[in-house]
């Protein structure tokens, strides 16, 4: 029976538990408790040698866990990490991902391959994950990629080259703990970049294609589709970051605005469990490959000429966006709110520090085809993207990207 969507209902996936604000990572030992007494902690060199660290290991301890540590956590999560953990970690009953967004997804795949055996490569696409996970806590460090609330592991491929997803509810932490005062030491560059990051998760899903998921595509595919309760989540971290975006930058100390701008990253992140993202990330993921830069400063570079491709397609959503922004004119027309808002979406980008040329990360006029080629593999986001995604559509956006060129598409 289809469920007809009319009166705009929603859906969202979401951890059990999400505790928000400064000092709540003080509350970590007497969470994961509820889940045992064995602890495996997974973060990067670099966090695993700060204080910061140390305190939220001998809280485990403190509460009766024993705590087992891996701490060689890569950006762009390498299989080959999540194989290590599953070959050394040994019996645990809970999984904590302290750091940024490759930490918390290989604490995910990490989950699913502890439980259930084999390789992180046979729960590769969506709901191909046999049964419940390890428990998973969620720890960011940055204020941006929102992998502390989704239902989603990306982990390369060394062997293809390839970015893939575990996409499965089974994988969605059992508990998100968002503390903003982590985030006070993250450097510009760290911070630029990941504010890229939920900005284009923030742009992507509010500009996501609805649909009218059926009860059978809710139970198999992640992502159903923008609803009235993404574009809430999205409308509240587009106006948070434009609010505090550019006073982290002249003051990274300012906790407040460091507390707005990981809240943004949180809305981002529950929107794109449901929406999922679009062309940015499509491109990006080829991209990355040749060019070897960040996922945030990529999805950054590459969104101010994916929103001009897609404005057409989402004029009202883009024109709705001007209103968070703070842009809105009464009196224009939707175009020209729309148009107002991508403009003051790149200003924020360059505000935070995140380059807006292709030419910068590393992509020549050579690259193109070979990027567009395999963007349009990303099946999942070429649907979820209001324009159509053609390999010339792909083409075109990387060579304006390329040239610099940001004015609008006729």
């Amino acid at each position: 029976m289809t469920m007809e969507n009319t009166l705009g209902l929603g859906l969202v996936r979401q951890p059990k538990t999400v505790l928000f604000g400064p000092g709540q990572r003080r509350q970590l030992g007497r969470y994961a408790r509820g889940f045992g007494t064995r602890a495996l902690v997974v973060t990067d060199a670099r966090m695993a040698t700060t204080s910061e660290f140390a305190v939220l290991a001998e809280d485990l301890r403190e509460c009766g866990l024993a705590v087992s540590v891996y701490d060689q956590a890569e950006p762009d999560l390498p299989r080959r990490n999540v194989m290590e953990v599953a070959e050394t970690a040994g019996a645990v009953d809970v999984i904590i991902g302290v750091g940024g967004g490759s930490c918390m997804d290989l604490a995910k795949a990490a989950s699913a391959v502890l439980a259930h055996g084999g390789d992180v490569r046979d729960y590769f696409g969506e709901f191909a994950v046999p049964g419940p996970c390890i428990p998973v806590i969620t720890i960011p460090t940055t204020g941006g990629t929102g992998a502390e609330v989704t239902s989603l592991a990306i982990v390369f491929d060394e062997d293809t080259g390839m970015k893939m997803a575990v996409a499965d509810a089974h994988i969605e932490p059992a508990i998100a703990i968002i503390d903003p005062e982590l985030t006070l030491t993250c450097p510009p560059g760290l911070t630029a970049a990941t504010a890229a990051d939920a900005l284009s998760h923030l742009v992507e899903a509010y500009t996501a294609k609805p649909k009218n998921p059926s009860p059978e595509q809710i139970e198999t595919q992640i992502y159903v589709g923008k609803n009235r309760i993404t574009d809430m989540f999205c409308e509240k971290g587009l106006r948070l970051m434009n609010r505090s975006l550019a006073r982290v930058v002249e003051n990274p100390d300012d906790l407040a605005a460091r507390s707005d701008v990981m809240f943004a990253a949180y809305c981002a992140g529950m929107a794109i469990n449901t929406t999922g993202t679009a062309a940015a990330h499509a491109i990006q993921s080829p991209m990355a490959a040749i060019g070897h830069t960040s996922h945030g400063f990529g999805v950054g570079a590459l969104l101010p000429y994916v929103m001009r491709l897609n404005l057409p397609y989402a004029t009202a959503e883009f024109a709705e966006m001007a209103h968070c922004l703070d842009v809105a004119d009464a009196a224009a027309a939707p175009e020209e709110n729309g148009r107002a808002a991508i403009e003051r979406i790149e200003a924020l980008l360059e505000q935070a520090g995140t380059p807006l040329e292709l030419k910068s990360l590393g992509i020549e006029e050579r690259h193109l085809d070979q990027i567009a080629r395999s963007a349009v593999k990303a099946t999942r986001l070429v649907l979820n993207n209001p324009a159509p995604l053609t390999e010339d559509a792909v083409r075109k956006v990387l060579a304006r990207g390329l040239a610099g060129d940001r004015s609008w598409w006729a």
